[in-house]
């Protein structure tokens, strides 16, 4: 058997698993999505999603639309990119706002250039409940981040979007329980045993298209922190920086305020397979500004789900409940009229 041989078999496992997965989130959930954002993992998931449900040579009809979440400060390339990709495949692509968010109330920045990642989570939890999705499969891998590791295939989210890794669900013999109660819901991950390296042997393998920044190109950046940070409106220079232009590429794409690209060369899938065979640190450690706030950034994120935005106004609530109950607390200042007040601020 040649390395060749060898290096499809195993692509050929990741497949099956993956493909079983996709296929098992369809038979026991409702209502479920696929987040397809544009990038190199969500092309992956896309492409084995078309060959679950494959029938001879008819078109691909997905039993499930296509979701993303716009944070409004994404690489255009990517979005175009996104959209070609649902053309090409007539689906039905359901987008969340994080604009949206922003202009109901329920996202805060402090400014317009703030990143948007972190508050993506409240613009998410309120697609799935506008389209009553039970499961969203998405195209994390365990070698992305240390939360990844630790997280099971079907991850569960309780009513407030919450994960916590101390109560996961066993997953044994590749069995998965996927059963929820009202307001719960699932994210699945098809492609958690995939690494960076197995995904770009699999895009070669498969010849799928990729948005044009996945390859080299030349860029303005500047030096900051040790990560090369992309000159844009939303990541102006500083008076202080010194610009280059580089040959560079990204690795993994997300909001332009917290996503950086790589030196690189590497302008084929067979280049940046070798690039990759020999890299000695993560895509995220190696380019997301929002994980470098700390080992554990991504982990408190997937933990506080929706209450990294209403958990100050949620303890106030149940403080004010709680004297009320011990008759500690004036009945003028229920929390009847904390909230009447605060409904008056929000339309302020």
């Amino acid at each position: 058997m040649t390395k060749t041989e060898l290096n499809n078999q195993h692509l050929d496992w990741l497949e099956a698993e993956s493909i079983h997965i996709i296929r098992e989130v369809v038979a026991e959930c409702e209502n479920p999505a696929l987040l397809f954002s544009g990038g190199k993992d969500s092309v992956v998931l896309l492409a084995l999603a078309r060959k679950a449900f494959q029938l001879g040579d008819r078109p691909v009809h997905l039993p499930f639309p296509l979701v993303h979440i716009d944070t409004g400060h994404n690489y255009p390339e990517v979005i175009q990119f996104r959209d070609e990709q649902v053309a090409k495949l007539n689906a039905r692509l359901v987008v969340g706002h994080v604009e949206d968010s922003i202009a109901k109330g329920t996202v805060v920045l402090r400014k317009e250039t703030d990143s948007r990642n972190a508050a993506q989570a409240v613009t998410l939890l309120e697609t799935i409940a506008e389209n009553g999705f039970d499961a969203l499969m998405g195209g994390a891998r365990r070698d992305e981040e240390k939360a990844r590791a630790k997280e099971r295939i079907f991850s569960f989210r309780d009513e407030f979007g919450q994960w916590d890794p101390k109560a996961q669900r066993p997953e044994l013999w590749s069995l998965y329980n996927a059963k929820l109660h009202k307001g719960e819901n699932m994210r699945v991950f098809p492609i958690s045993n995939w690494t960076e390296l197995d995904i770009w042997q699999y895009i070669a393998r498969e010849n799928l298209e990729l948005p044009p920044i996945y390859y080299s190109h030349k860029r303005e950046v500047v030096r900051r922190k040790g990560l090369l940070v992309p000159v844009t409106p939303l990541t102006p220079k500083l008076p202080n920086d010194v610009s280059e232009v580089l040959d560079v590429r990204f690795r993994t794409v997300g909001d332009i305020s917290c996503t950086c690209p790589v030196a690189s060369t590497a302008s084929t899938a067979l280049e940046i397979i070798e690039e990759t065979a020999i890299a000695d640190i993560s895509e995220r450690s190696a380019t997301r500004l929002d994980d470098q706030a700390s080992e554990a950034a991504m982990e408190k994120r997937k933990k506080k789900g929706i209450f990294d935005r209403i958990d100050s106004l949620l303890c106030r609530l149940c403080f004010i409940e709680f004297l009320e109950n011990f008759r500690l607390f004036e009945p003028k200042a229920s929390s009847e009229n904390f909230r009447e007040e605060n409904s008056m601020k929000q339309r302020m």
